[in-house]
């Protein structure tokens, strides 16, 4: 999954209009305008697509972690951008224990067991990490998506 399919499945999720979601990206001190963010949301084969920077990404995921939770007074670690970072935020967004994840992805039809699910949210470093695929990551987004939206 690129940045760009991630951000559309969010938007959708969360049925955000993008000025709601411009102002989300907001609340990270960070700013972005309407065309730009539309050319984000653009399919790959439309015209006036472009990709969607991590740095937007990120933005917007810590944005919505602030809108839902409030704001922290701890920095975010900086890590670079990946499926299993993606995962982490929007546990943190949500406030989903480890059930919650494994209940949100059975409503996707995907079985996932603990132990294959605390290897996602490990540190890169640690012997049992396992990075993020764009399967576990795609059933995760239907799955919230089911939850929030029936």
């Amino acid at each position: 999954m690129t940045n760009n399919d991630i951000l559309r499945s969010l938007r959708y999720l969360l049925d955000s209009s993008e000025i709601k979601m411009i102002e989300v990206i907001g609340l990270t001190g960070q700013q972005i305008d309407r065309a730009t963010l539309a050319s984000y949301l653009k399919k790959d084969e439309e015209e006036g697509f472009v990709d969607c920077p991590a740095a937007v990404l990120s933005a917007y995921l810590d944005g919505l972690i602030i809108e839902r939770r409030g704001p922290s007074d701890r920095q975010p670690p900086l890590e670079p951008m990946s499926h299993n970072l993606v995962l982490k935020k929007l546990r943190v967004a949500f406030e989903l224990r480890e059930d919650d994840v494994i209940a949100t992805l059975q409503l996707a039809n995907f079985r996932v067991s603990k132990p294959e699910l605390s290897a996602l949210f490990r540190s890169p470093d640690h012997k049992n990490y396992r990075p993020c695929g764009d399967q576990f990551l795609r059933n995760f987004l239907k799955g919230l998506t089911i939850r929030l939206r029936g």
